[in-house]
Formats: C-alpha cells, structure tokens, sequence
C-alpha cells in the first residue's frame, strides 16, 4: 500500500501555509497528493502552484468537478499540469451534486452515469491525440450542420496514459468506476464495511474483462495523533461534519447516505439536521465515535499502524491521509508520524 496526502477544500482547514504540507509530504516520499474543489478554489489552479514546487510527488485532482468544465476543457488541463508537472498529473473526476451542479453551475443533474460515461470517453479521445467526435446524449462534437470540425488535442501530455479516476459512492457508479476508470476515489472508507464498495467496483471491473490487480482503490482518510484516541478523533469531528451534515440538501446529501449504509442512519439523519440548523457544535457531537475510529487514523504511532494495517487488508492501495489538525505544524508532524506508522504496519509499497 502507498501513502498519500489529501489536502482538501480551501477554506475547510487548507490555506496557502496549509498547502506547504504537500512539500512535507514530497520530501517524506508520500505517492500523491489530492487537491479538492466545490465552489471555492479551483483545483487546477492550486495543481498547478504546487507543480512548481514540488520534484517527486504525484499531483491529483481530487476532484475535477464533471459539470464544471466540457470534456474537452478537461483534456486540456490534464495535459497542461502533466506537462508543467514533468508526467506527474492523476486525473479525478467526479459529479459532484444536483446543489453544486444546478445551483453553481447552471448544469442538469439527471442521468450522472450516461454523462461520467460519455465525459470519460470524450477525455480519452482528446488524451490519446485522437480528433475528438462524439454523438451522445449529452455531448456532441462538432456540433453538426456548423462549421466546427473535429480536432485533435494541440498540446499532447507528456505521458502516453494520464491515470483516470472517478469519485463514486453509490453502488451503479461503483461499477461505473471499475468499468471505465484506472481507479477510485473514496471517502469514509472502512475495513468492516469497504468490501461491499469493492464488491461492486470488482463487477465492474468483471465486464470488461479485467479484476481488480492494476487498478488503485485510493481511501481517503481523516488523520488526528495523539497519546488518547478519543481525544484526537475530535479533531475529525469538523471534517465529517461538513460531508455528513453541509454537503447537500435536506432531501438530497450522498455521503448522509453513505454513512446511514454502514449502518448509522439515525446519527447521519441527526449531524444533517443539526448542520443545516447551523447547530454546528452539535453536529459534530452528533457523530458517532465509533464511526471515526472505522473510517480515520486516531491517536499514537502504534495504533495508526494498527489501522493501515487493516486499510491494507481490506483492499485499500493507495491511502490517502488528510491531517485534521488546526495549525498547520501539527499536521506536518501527522504526516511524518503517518510515514513511521507505515514502516511499524509493514505494509507499504
């Protein structure tokens, strides 16, 4: 198993000092690291900031947002960071929600799985050099009876395969990703509870022929040390409680229904509540502590160990550690605490 570091939103505990964690975590020899966006920051932007001062470690976008760009836009910016990179770019994508989406972007939220399919398809076109057409449903290029005419991508990436992956929770875009992706993207992954996620990731991965050998189940995963565990899982509490609680509606919030599928519907129903009635403080009380301890690394070197050790077992191949910490040294001392507990695990890669 590889580690690596998941910096997030900005403005959600990241800041300009924040992201000199990814220097941390290139010096420390950490695989990647994930830059997140919403309707804040732009990914791309912070990639491509973090590009120019960084040497070794991979750059991901964790995630490009599917309605926030066309397909061919996407290309276009993957190839750029792999380029200024030097072939150090891992491409995220993922649907986002019908509140960022309609609200943010003025783009319909029906049918997500035609359009990921289709906006996959078109990005590995454009990727490949290839002249780019498509006729679908949701995007077609040219546009007919114009005078638009196919073209190929002018600046090619420096690699011949920019590694593709999808964030996906529910379990038809689980397959989807195992069908069409080089990887996954997971959030509030469990040892006890993750197989069911790969369970649908591997019949996707069924339909074309392949398993799950070669492809990257990267876990993202809250990262808090200290000598109590108990203690150090409240500084997770706000993390999950932005997801659970501020990332949707009411009516509509996946990872509320995420986390009511590992079975604690009626805290997920309670955090949501309490977080949209800007009951903050009671949100994160609201959360479970036994969830935390499922789905973060909490307290000392030895019992994070413990859990990457588990993560590994369980299928995880890519861990991706995000320091909830709220100043920005104790989580450069996280992450080399997270590099010692994966030499003591004995499982890294």
């Amino acid at each position: 198993m590889k580690i690596g570091l998941n910096i997030g939103y900005w403005g959600a505990g990241n800041d300009w000092a924040n992201l000199e964690l990814a220097r941390e975590a290139d010096r420390l020899g950490f695989s990647v690291a994930w830059v997140a966006e919403a309707y804040g920051s732009d990914a791309a932007t912070v990639l491509a900031w973090l590009a120019a001062r960084t040497e070794r470690i991979d750059l991901g976008s964790g995630i490009l947002q599917i309605p926030a760009r066309r397909p061919t836009m996407t290309a276009m910016t993957a190839a750029t960071l792999d380029n200024l990179s030097g072939g150090r770019f891992r491409l995220g994508l993922g649907v986002s929600g019908p509140q960022v989406a309609e609200g943010w972007y003025g783009v319909p939220f029906a049918k997500p799985l035609e359009r990921t399919r289709e906006y996959v398809e078109i990005v590995r076109k454009a990727l490949r050099y290839e002249r780019v057409r498509h006729d679908g449903a949701h995007f077609r290029l040219p546009l007919p009876g114009g005078p638009g005419k196919a073209l190929p991508l002018a600046v090619p990436p420096v690699r011949e395969h920019i590694p593709l992956y999808l964030a996906s929770l529910g379990p038809k875009n689980l397959e989807l990703t195992g069908e069409i992706a080089d990887g996954w993207l997971g959030l509030f992954f469990s040892a006890e509870h993750g197989g069911e996620a790969l369970a649908r990731i591997r019949a996707g991965r069924a339909k074309i022929g392949e398993t799950l050998a070669g492809f990257d189940v990267v876990a993202t995963v809250p990262l808090a040390v200290g000598p109590d565990w108990r203690r150090a899982a409240d500084h997770a509490r706000p993390y999950v409680a932005g997801f659970v609680g501020g990332a949707g509606s009411r009516e509509r919030n996946f990872y509320r229904d995420l986390v009511a599928r590992t079975g604690y519907e009626a805290a997920a129903d309670e955090v949501r509540e309490r977080y949209l009635t800007m009951d903050y403080a009671g949100a994160m009380a609201a959360i479970p502590l036994e969830f935390l301890d499922a789905t973060s690394l909490l307290g000392p070197k030895e019992r994070i160990a413990d859990g990457m050790r588990a993560l590994a077992e369980a299928g995880v191949t890519t861990l991706a550690v995000s320091p909830t910490h709220p100043d920005a040294e104790a989580n450069r001392a996280a992450l080399r605490c997270a590099a010692e507990a994966l030499e003591l695990a004995g499982v890294g890669d």
